[in-house]
């Protein structure tokens, strides 16, 4: 890991070097998801079903094929082990009552002429869940996803999830059981996405897409955005940890590693005003990395991204925080509702010694679908209000026509808006003779 000092006079251009991270498409991709998003928008269930056989080495003739019945979800749910149901469903109830906090409400209030003003609650009507397939198995994803969806009060939840070699994974059927998934399609990739966004015979089209997936999937979330809405397209992992010298230094360490074993462009940060604890984390790191499953993938993250930072004290920690605007943020220091205060930009804060940036990925409650790449300066954790809607109520009375239609009118032909004006007008005119 690199050792960094913010006294050094190049401290913050080497910070900016650091976090510097690059994940557009090359030309090969975009020019590859463009064709695919052509292709599935015009020809529908053929496209997808000559690319799922192309990509996923299936052999299907027809999108039915493709459609795993909400009887196999449960039929997952049953088989899996009791001890591991009793986790997810565990996890799950805790996402749920956590998300039910973040519930918006309609409201209005009226004025004194009668105007009445407010604001109407919506939730989205259909939503796409993208999970990644094969090998890899997220039912923490499923849930993350799916249940803020529920919550909120989606009408249909429509997840896709790739299964190459026909390799189904049980335990994200499970989760999505759990979850109440409505239909689940084995599909995966841009052609996935392509499907969500513009519908076809089969697969009705979404409001929104939400969930990760690979290069070719971000891709194409971005470049459907407008018809649809999205989420976000997130980066590698990253963690940054402030510690003030008084936690174990074993646990900072596989902190850090909890991070950097997602990839090798996962990034992990520890600040600290003291340097020997900086030492004795360095030295925890050499004893514990050996033993890791993924060491090898840990040690080429930290050695790419990893860093450890030696600053003045607490509140220049807090600077270098909001500079970094990291997805997950453990102040493990002796008060951290102090410092907490201090800081404006990260996607979960746990706070104290005792806890874990683990916790927050499965059980905690809170959301684990967070803003990467230093998006935490304005964006937030994906959330009930993410598969809600707004609406403004503007209702008139008489008296309230009359009032703001002046206001209206006037500032409309400083625009040069006839139409405007006289639109607000006959209401004022009309409003004049009822007196």
């Amino acid at each position: 890991m690199q050792r960094l000092n913010s006294h050094d006079s190049d401290f913050w251009t080497r910070l900016d070097v650091l976090l510097a991270w690059e994940g557009v498409s090359d030309e090969a991709v975009l020019t590859t998801v463009q064709q695919i998003l052509r292709r599935v928008r015009s020809e529908g269930d053929a496209a997808v079903v000559d690319y799922t056989n192309r990509f996923d080495r299936m052999n299907v003739t027809a999108m039915a094929e493709l459609e795993i019945p909400g009887s196999r979800l449960q039929t997952a749910l049953q088989a899996l082990e009791p001890a591991l149901r009793e986790n997810l469903e565990f996890s799950a109830e805790r996402i749920r009552a956590y998300h039910r906090h973040q519930l918006a409400e309609s409201w209005r209030y009226t004025e004194d002429d009668g105007t009445v003003l407010g604001q109407k609650v919506t939730p989205l009507q259909r939503v796409g869940l993208y999970v990644p397939g094969g090998k890899a198995a997220y039912p923490s994803s499923v849930l993350m996803n799916a249940i803020p969806a529920k919550v909120a009060g989606v009408d249909e939840l429509i997840m896709v999830v790739p299964t190459p070699g026909g390799e189904v994974n049980e335990l994200v059927l499970a989760a999505a059981a759990i979850a109440g998934v409505d239909r689940v399609f084995a599909i995966g990739g841009a052609q996935a996405v392509a499907a969500l966004a513009y519908g076809t015979e089969t697969v009705p089209a979404v409001d929104k897409i939400v969930g990760p997936g690979n290069i070719y999937v971000a891709t194409a979330k971005k470049l459907v955005f407008g018809v649809v809405g999205i989420d976000m397209i997130a980066g590698p992992s990253e963690i940054l940890v402030v510690c003030d010298g008084g936690t174990d230094p074993r646990w900072i360490a596989m902190d850090l590693f909890s991070q950097a074993e997602h990839d090798e462009d996962a990034q992990a940060i520890l600040v600290s005003p003291d340097a020997d604890f900086l030492d004795r984390v360095e030295q925890a790191i050499d004893t514990l990395l050996p033993q890791m499953e993924r060491a090898e993938i840990i040690r080429r993250s930290l050695s790419a991204r990893g860093a450890m930072i030696q600053v003045t004290d607490l509140d220049q920690a807090a600077e270098v925080v909001n500079h970094v605007a990291p997805e997950h943020l453990e102040l493990s220091v002796a008060d951290p509702e102090a410092l907490l205060g201090k800081i404006r930009n990260a996607g979960a804060v746990f706070m104290g010694r005792y806890t874990a940036e683990a916790v927050g990925d499965y059980c905690a409650g809170p959301n684990h679908v967070l803003p990467t790449s230093r998006t935490a300066r304005f964006s937030s954790p994906l959330g009930v209000y993410d598969f809600q809607k707004r609406s403004s109520l503007i209702h008139c009375s008489p008296a309230g026509a009359a009032r703001l239609g002046r206001y209206a009118a006037a500032l409309a032909r400083g625009e040069g808006l006839t139409a405007h004006a006289r639109s607000a007008e006959y209401r004022i005119e009309a409003a004049d003779g009822e007196d």
